[in-house]
């Protein structure tokens, strides 16, 4: 059921009940103000007919049948349409006319105030005056009646229009509830239709022609309507309660779209990781196929050769851990979030990472110059993973002489730089040379002669990304060798402004 129908049907229910309340409470007030004006009507009539009165019992006591006659016709005109009843001291009857009891039991004995009495079930309103007498302890008695059952009849009137009252302000109620209802209710109509607008499995071009996004446009995936939650909380109703609402729902649609986005990225992140791990892992696994091959067909092969495989074969093992280690932390790092993110000692994780390389290279001759503490607001695992990959990356190319038989001299440092952190790797290997100084921070990139995965430098490239620095490839002040470069922004510890970019797809091997 519809709100405005509700509220028509609860406003056709309250407000004649309302009116029947008022009614109970006023019909008991409009009787006391019907007997108040009969009784003070009452009053009037006695005593304009009192000086008559006491005029007629002196007549009756004096003998003077003519002056009481007199009397008797000024009692009824001044009575008008009021029964009046005046009796003599020994209680002789000298005058009644107009309407009152047929009863005289009915009349009260005792003067007073104005007083309901019956007589065969018919109500009266009695008032009842001494009447005084010329003579000491003589004096009459007048009594001056109205029907009881007029506040009765007017009070039925009322009634009767009360109930006609609540009848029909049903109808009328219901109607301007109704339409009162459908002029306050169209703010949330309108609310209604923005929000079933804002379809999330629409794309943003549906629509308008230019088929980006949609199923063989070419674009990439989309989901809900980028920017139309700004623009529903944006438009302003004018009602408190509807904009707040828009506000909610809008910060709703927003966080809706950005988890969206992220399960779109995550989709896609698996994929790539599907795809590059089938590719990149075919080569490895059939040397493995071979290799066991050869051993399960020739159980004869001399000690040389079988242990030339089997080197082989751990090689093979150890590449394929490497390449499927590299993408999960690739994958990683595509799908990390900034609550991710903290405050962390760069010098200290830098001083524990060349601790773990100089471990797996003891061959490698590591020089660090670090600060005592240098913090910024980073991801504390990605930043892990930069480091032991620069200086895993410069012990294993950093080999000098001809034969690049002499040991990798790596010299690591780290200084603040303004606002920027600068970390440099510096060995003495062959270098790179200027035209792939680029192409080394792509997926796979690697020299024949590597042992790695080629996804080493690609994690550094992502981190620095994710942390929005930057990473670069140069020579060392002296010329030989080869120099890395890494500027991170620092960002208050306790206060962070970071944003992740929009757009990670290094699994993907996407440009950045």
């Amino acid at each position: 059921m519809r709100l405005s129908t509700r509220i028509a049907l609860w406003a056709a229910a309250v407000v004649p009940l309302l009116v029947l309340l008022a009614g109970l409470l006023l019909l008991p007030l409009v009787g006391r103000d019907l007997r108040h004006q009969q009784d003070a009507r009452l009053a009037e009539r006695a005593a304009a007919v009192l000086p008559s009165a006491r005029t007629l019992v002196a007549a009756d006591t004096q003998g003077r049948p003519k002056a009481e006659q007199n009397q008797q016709r000024k009692v009824l005109d001044a009575a008008l349409d009021s029964g009046v009843r005046v009796t003599a001291p020994d209680g002789t009857v000298l005058l009644a006319g107009g309407p009152q009891p047929a009863d005289d039991r009915a009349f009260p004995t005792t003067p007073g105030g104005p007083v309901t009495v019956r007589d065969h079930g018919t109500a009266w309103r009695v008032l009842t005056v001494r009447v005084p007498g010329g003579e000491a302890g003589s004096g009459g008695t007048l009594w001056v009646s109205e029907s009881g059952g007029l506040a009765g009849s007017q009070t039925a009137t009322v009634r009767r229009r009360v109930l006609f009252v609540a009848a029909l302000a049903a109808p009328i109620s219901a109607l301007i509830g109704f339409v009162l209802a459908e002029r306050a209710t169209a703010p949330l109509r309108r609310l209604s239709r923005r929000a079933s607008e804002l379809d999330p499995a629409a794309s943003p071009g549906d629509g308008d022609g230019d088929g980006d996004g949609g199923p063989g446009g070419g674009g990439e995936p989309r989901v809900g309507r980028p920017g139309a939650a700004a623009r529903f909380a944006a438009e302003r109703s004018g009602t408190a309660e509807v904009d707040e609402l828009a506000t909610a729902l809008a910060l709703l649609l927003s966080r809706y779209d950005e988890q969206a986005l992220r399960t779109v990225q995550a989709l896609e992140t698996a994929r790539s990781f599907s795809a590059a791990a089938s590719h990149e892992l075919r080569t490895p696994l059939m040397s493995l196929g071979t290799n066991l091959d050869v051993l399960a067909a020739h159980h004869d092969l001399p000690p040389a050769e079988r242990a030339e495989i089997v080197a082989e074969l751990r090689d093979d093992h150890a590449r394929l851990l490497d390449l499927l280690t590299a993408l999960g932390t690739l994958a990683r790092g595509d799908l990390v979030e900034v609550d991710s993110f903290g405050p962390v000692d760069l010098a200290e994780l830098a001083d524990a990472a060349a601790a773990e390389v100089r471990r797996r290279h003891p061959a490698a001759d590591f020089t660090v110059e670090l600060p005592p503490e240098l913090r910024l607001f980073g991801w504390e695992a990605g930043l892990r993973m930069l480091l032991v990959n620069l200086l895993v990356n410069a012990a294993v190319h950093g080999r000098g002489g001809a034969e690049r038989t002499e040991p990798a001299r790596v010299t690591v440092r780290l200084a603040p730089a303004g606002t920027l952190a600068l970390l440099t790797v510096d060995d003495t290997g062959p270098g790179v040379p200027a035209g792939e100084r680029e192409a080394v921070f792509h997926r796979f990139h690697r020299r024949r002669d590597s042992p790695g995965s080629g996804l080493g430098l690609t994690l550094v490239a992502q981190q620095a990304a994710l942390h929005r620095g930057t990473v670069r490839i140069t020579e060392p002040p002296g010329g030989r060798g080869c120099r890395v470069e890494v500027r991170l922004p620092r960002p208050d510890a306790d206060a962070p402004t970071l944003r992740l970019p929009a757009r990670r797809d290094w699994i993907a091997g996407g440009e950045h």
